[in-house]
């Protein structure tokens, strides 16, 4: 048995319920959308897909999917 890894599992789980451990500052995904797939990016504090209602609206069902499994790790740019 390995003692070390028990005591990093054991950690990691601790670290998994403190979510305010955790600052996002960049990620790329491959979202599966229900036509497509599409590529959400956030960095910068901004989101971007390459959707079309995104490009129009400069948010979309993707983006704002990833904004609430996120919420409290991902820090937004304030809207100006």
């Amino acid at each position: 048995m390995d003692y070390g890894m028990i005591g990093k599992i054991e950690k990691a789980k601790r670290y998994a319920q403190e979510r305010n451990r955790i600052h996002l500052d960049s990620m790329q995904v491959t979202f599966a959308g229900e036509n497509n797939a599409h590529t959400v990016i956030f960095e910068g504090g901004e989101w971007r897909c390459d959707c079309d209602f995104f490009q129009s609206r400069s948010r979309c069902s993707h983006t704002m999917a990833l904004e609430m499994i996120l919420e409290g790790i991902v820090t937004e740019k304030a809207a100006a």
